[in-house]
């Protein structure tokens, strides 16, 4: 007899004939063996949720291309994973058009990020000490009003991110791509470990709104593991967004919806804010790395800039040669970040209120002039440096998922609610997560946010502003123009580093995709002025040569979530990060 799991996943594939995969069975009942790898002639999908790459993979077998299989994959994993993304937050895309979609060959970006509402100002979360302010509902202070409750939500985009993707180059209908993410939310899922962690670090908060209690923590407790959480509410959102596109999320009944939970918790979003947002087309930043083009997020993003600004700095250096994770080439990684971070602390915010130098950053001459700065074989001080001069060189909790069909086309998208579970807020009726990404702007100069980043005036509150992110979708070319890797993670501002590191060992160190994705990761983001490195990953003989370096170590939890797809002999192969719970898809 088959199981229910079994049954739930078979009623969403629908027309596919439907087994219990090796990977489906392995990630249902947690066992460590699960399948973190897949290959396939035809195309591949890479998520943070067996589930959601299956979901893409389905579009694909339909005849679906690239877009309609990672718009497919978007939806279902808002659903699988509400602690990282959702309607209710939003991202970034690169579609590389291989010249088989419609319009013309070459990468666009979609800028669907969420914005400042109208009525935000640039003070809005400091009182007049300059001390965050808290946030209190119906009596509960919840705490830091940037991150908790109504006042952290921008205006969400993930919905006109997706419906404008379909629109442009989309082969398959709205309703056969949404059908996934609709039966998914509909008849449920196996309730996973990481969930249930997710929302017991956020319970007290989840707990204060009843929508969100209802939701996350039936019985005063967060749901069983392995029992099927359903949410009704959101699968009848996703029917009518289905059904009438994108005017039923920002003009429809699911606007209204939204309008009535901003009023109850008297957060700032308006009609006006949700009837005037629209999907920005900047143009994508783009570099090379010892023969590869590197193509990445523009601003308001800084992991694009700051991947190939990194780099630039290591080009110069033989990493091949030093190892993998040795010292030395550990070392030459933080002295790059440091900068690097150093530059976006300073330089990075909206290029539509602040004048960014993206150029000045990416540049290989701006690179050359940084080079004195980095000492081989000692540690900088970053109290000591502050950001360089890229002007005069002008000419944690988050989802990635990767997209590959047999044409060639290609998607790499980064999608998030900021924090875990971002401001903890279910649009009651709705079934669905409201982002707190407010925080993600500075709340002064010099102030920390909740990932301990640095801001400044390029990245100060303002209205209809989108605020800065660390988000890097990146899509490497080989020499003859051809997509040769497709990569991207979650994290915060480890969001960059994870992805330069997968690609330098993937370039440099000439790894295989698995273990250039398994390979245990560092991170530096100039201040706090320490290497953060995964708890017992590194020897502690590595560690020790770090330290007479000069370097301070800090041992903490894991950098990132790779999601990560690579062209090898014609095949696709597909490799989700050991870090999460995702597994990829092949066809």
């Amino acid at each position: 007899m088959k199981s229910l799991i079994t049954i739930l996943f078979c009623s969403f594939l629908m027309t596919v004939s439907c087994v219990t995969t090796p990977e489906y069975s392995q990630y249902a009942s947690e066992n460590p063996d699960h399948v973190y790898e897949a290959t396939g002639k035809n195309g591949m999908v890479s998520a943070a949720h067996p589930l959601a790459s299956k979901a893409g993979v389905l579009m694909l077998k339909k005849g679906g291309n690239a877009v309609d299989a990672a718009i497919a994959t978007s939806f279902a994993i808002s659903v699988l994973r509400p602690q990282s993304t959702g309607l209710g937050g939003g991202g970034f895309s690169l579609v590389y058009n291989a010249g088989k979609l419609k319009s013309k060959k070459g990468t666009k970006v979609f800028d669907f990020r969420e914005r400042a509402p109208l009525l935000a100002k640039k003070k809005m979360y400091i009182n007049n000490k300059g001390e965050p302010i808290s946030f209190s509902y119906r009596g509960t202070d919840v705490g830091d009003a940037s991150v908790n409750g109504h006042l952290s939500v921008g205006v969400p985009g993930l919905v006109a991110g997706l419906l404008e993707m379909h629109r442009q180059y989309g082969s398959l209908p709205l309703k056969v791509v949404m059908q996934p993410a609709i039966d998914l939310a509909r008849n449920g899922f196996p309730v996973y470990s990481g969930f249930i962690s997710s929302i017991e670090s956020r319970e007290k908060l989840l707990s204060t709104f009843e929508s969100s209690k209802v939701l996350y923590l039936p019985n005063g407790k967060p749901p069983i593991k392995n029992t099927i959480f359903k949410n009704a509410d959101l699968a009848r959102t996703l029917e009518r967004i289905a059904q009438n596109g994108i005017d039923e999320f920002y003009k429809g009944k699911t606007a209204d919806l939204i309008i009535e939970e901003m009023e109850r918790g008297k957060g700032l979003i308006s009609k006006d804010d949700l009837l005037k947002y629209t999907v920005k087309f900047p143009k994508a930043v783009s570099g090379t790395y010892r023969g590869y083009k590197i193509v990445s997020m523009p601003p308001p993003s800084s992991g694009g800039v700051h991947i190939i600004e990194m780099l630039n700095l290591l080009e110069p250096y033989d990493l091949s040669s030093f190892g993998q994770n040795s010292p030395k080439s550990l070392h030459l990684l933080a002295e790059s970040m440091r900068i690097a971070f150093a530059d976006r602390a300073k330089y990075l915010g909206d290029p539509e209120f602040v004048k960014v130098p993206t150029s000045g950053l990416i540049s290989k001459k701006y690179a050359r002039s940084l080079a004195p700065q980095i000492n081989i074989k000692k540690a900088g001080n970053s109290n000591k440096m502050g950001p360089s001069k890229p002007f005069d060189y002008e000419s944690d909790s988050t989802t990635h998922l990767s997209v590959v069909d047999k044409w060639g086309n290609a998607v790499s998208s980064t999608q998030t609610v900021n924090y875990t579970f971002g401001s903890g807020v279910v649009v009651k009726g709705a079934g669905f997560i409201l982002n707190d990404e407010m925080d993600d702007f500075s709340k002064k100069p010099g102030f920390p946010n909740a990932y301990g980043l640095i801001g400044s005036e390029a990245n100060a509150i303002a209205a209809r502003k989108t605020m800065l992110s660390s988000m890097s979708p990146t899509i490497v070319f080989d020499s003859n123009e051809n997509v040769k890797l497709v990569v991207g993670s979650p994290g915060g501002p480890r969001i960059i580093t994870a992805t330069l590191q997968t690609i330098l060992n993937v370039i440099d160190f000439k790894m295989k995709l698995l273990p250039a994705v398994h390979a245990s990761r560092i991170h530096h983001q100039w201040k706090p002025d320490k290497i953060r490195v995964e708890k017992d990953e590194l020897p502690d003989e590595t560690l020790d040569e770090l330290r007479k370096m000069g370097h301070v170590i800090d041992e903490g939890s894991s950098i990132g979530d790779v999601q990560a797809i690579i062209k090898t002999g014609g095949i696709w192969r597909g490799v989700s990060d050991r870090r999460s719970s995702g597994s990829p898809a092949g066809y």
